[in-house]
């Protein structure tokens, strides 16, 4: 327990200092605060699409790099032969990550809500939207540190995944804007059904069943293969 409590103080540390960590707070909180001037009364668009981002930054850019980092640098082999087994920094590791994820998610609630107008979120759906949209962000984020033979090129396919998804996901211009082909794959993508489902959360609280069934579907698909390529050196 006191190696676990140690490893833990050392990655929080080590987290604090990650660039990557601070942009992942600032970026989605710039944007919103940049266009937060449009927000009006009933807006539902703006906030959901900052939040869909916070998450994906998170679990499609900062996970899968430092992950692939620790591997690459030989750190996941030597916590083999100590009491601290590599499968508990991988733990550390995913929650330091979720707590990370959930203080962008309440500085983005609380900046929009409080501050710019924005409408409060039902609670229940936004949980189950949250949940399920970590879930499936940070199965990709496993897969690709799985898949990346180094940390660089585990940044570099984060990188190269989330341009592509966050504009079929309808993050950097609203769906109706989009060619109607694209709009409608992007639902089927776990950005837009995570996207999708937030927006439900801030209109009307009633989540469809279709994003949901998505999220669910990529996390449990890509977590599964995450553990089957997953190597430790």
């Amino acid at each position: 327990m006191k190696s676990l409590t140690k490893l833990t103080t050392v990655e929080t540390k080590l987290l604090v200092r990650e660039p990557g960590a601070v942009f992942s707070l600032l970026i989605p909180l710039f944007i919103l605060l940049a266009f937060g001037g449009s927000i009006t009364e009933g807006d539902t668009v703006l906030l959901p699409m900052a939040v869909t981002m916070a998450i994906a930054m998170v679990g499609v850019y900062l996970l899968p790099t430092t992950l692939a980092t620790y591997r690459e640098h030989g750190i996941l082999r030597r916590l083999s032969v100590t009491p601290v087994r590599p499968g508990n920094l991988l733990t550390v590791q995913i929650l330091l990550q979720l707590v990370l994820t959930v203080l962008a998610v309440v500085l983005l609630l609380v900046v929009g809500t409080g501050f710019l107008g924005a409408v409060v979120p039902s609670g229940t759906a936004f949980a189950v939207a949250f949940a399920l949209g970590v879930a499936s962000t940070f199965a990709i984020g496993l897969l690709l540190a799985a898949l990346a033979p180094n940390g660089r090129s585990a940044n570099g396919f984060g990188v190269l995944l989330f341009f592509p998804m966050s504009y079929l996901a309808g993050l950097m211009q609203p769906p109706e804007y989009m060619p109607e082909p694209l709009a409608v794959a992007g639902r089927f993508t776990p950005l837009g059904a995570m996207r999708e489902s937030f927006h439900s959360a801030w209109s009307n609280g009633i989540l469809e069943p279709l994003p949901l069934i998505t999220m669910a579907a990529y996390a449990v698909v890509l977590s599964a293969l995450a553990a089957r390529y997953f190597r430790w050196e």
